[in-house]
């Protein structure tokens, strides 16, 4: 019942508006402007790009800079390492099957990988959760742009959300000294806590693209990054408790959230309007997502559904559907993937205190 009561418990805010409305903007401009000139073929790279500024919600101004820059310079690469991943299937003519065989494995190194470096440099929010969905997504997409246009598009998009990250600095009420912070150097426990991370990383997003992939292939139903995306997300938490909470409430508030895309896609959105929909959820997103996960995921699906939607248009209810069922596995996954190191040292623990009493 404390797990329940805690899953619908609303933490304090903590100047969650003004990330928001950073965040907000920062996917707002890059995409309206797409619209503009009629490149929504685009709208994808730029949507990750703009994850940039989600990290470094309320440092002061410098370290802010920083760890934005890092975290821009990271999901460029990810974007790049995805985009080269795409053409490679076209180059080898590989089948289709191969071809998904692939970025499954790759985007389970990407997880891996990523998780390291955002925990190298102290990076929050942590883990790589958005590098797996950067990844995999773009590597997925069929028709792609041409390479320079999509990191050009990407590149913009990380350059404006440092600015919007340092635009407080006009306001001498807001500003903050600027320091230079210094380097991050792990302690030898947050070194292997760094890798046993990785590892959680690798083997909860193999399994998950593993197990999506074939229940796809066998019930017809496919996104399976999704269920990979949604194994990770066990993994950020303080005890098992709360991570197996994070996995239930992923899947409550995407069940949630694709209510709420369902109503939006009855409406048939304009382009400019579907670009104001994604601002909406994206400022949602952020004034929840440190504070209720599951009102946070009501507005994440819809935002991250909408986004590969521009894309790559997808019959509604087969979006829906896939979402839902690639969910479960994901969290599913995640959970199982907890479970064995909270149960081994709460047996450590035992067996510790059994001889401490002896």
């Amino acid at each position: 019942m404390k797990m329940l009561a805690e899953m619908f418990t609303m933490a304090p805010g903590n100047k969650d508006h003004r990330v928001a409305l950073r965040c907000g903007v920062g996917v707002f401009v890059p995409l309206i402007t797409l619209v503009l000139l009629d490149r929504l073929d685009l709208a994808i790279f730029a949507s990750f790009g703009a994850f940039t500024g989600i990290y470094g919600r309320n440092e002061p101004h410098g370290r802010r800079f920083t760890t934005q820059l890092r975290a821009g310079a990271l999901m460029l690469l990810v974007v790049l390492l995805a985009a080269l991943t795409a053409r490679a299937g076209e180059a080898f003519a590989l089948s289709p099957a191969s071809t998904t065989w692939i970025q499954v494995l790759a985007t389970t190194l990407v997880a891996g990988g990523g998780s390291l470096i955002v925990a190298w440099w102290r990076l929050r929010p942590a883990g790589s959760l958005f590098h797996i969905f950067a990844f995999a997504a773009i590597a997925s997409i069929p028709s792609q742009p041409p390479l320079w246009q999509g990191m050009l598009a990407a590149a913009l998009t990380v350059a404006f959300c440092l600015l919007v990250g340092m635009s407080s600095r006009l306001a001498r009420s807001r500003r903050t000294p600027w320091e230079r912070p210094k380097p991050a150097r792990l302690t030898p426990g947050e070194k292997r806590a760094a890798w046993l991370e990785g590892v959680g990383y690798l083997v909860a997003a193999g399994l998950a693209g593993t197990l999506g992939t074939v229940a796809g292939e066998w019930l017809g139903f496919g996104h399976n990054y999704w269920a990979m995306v949604a194994a990770v997300v066990p993994l950020v938490g303080h005890s098992t408790r709360h991570r197996v909470s994070r996995g239930v409430q992923r899947i409550i508030g995407t069940a949630l959230g694709l209510v709420l895309l369902a109503g939006i896609l009855l409406l048939q959105p304009a382009p400019w309007q579907t670009v104001l929909v994604i601002a909406a959820c994206q400022f949602g997103a952020e004034m929840f997502i440190a504070r209720q996960y599951v009102l946070a995921q009501v507005f994440v699906t819809p935002l991250a559904l909408i986004s590969t939607l521009l894309v790559a248009p997808t019959a509604p209810g087969i979006l829906l559907r896939d979402r839902i069922l690639e969910t479960v596995i994901g969290a599913a996954v995640g959970i199982a993937v907890v479970l064995p190191p909270g149960a081994w040292r709460r047996l450590r623990a035992g067996q510790s205190a059994r001889r401490a009493t002896a």
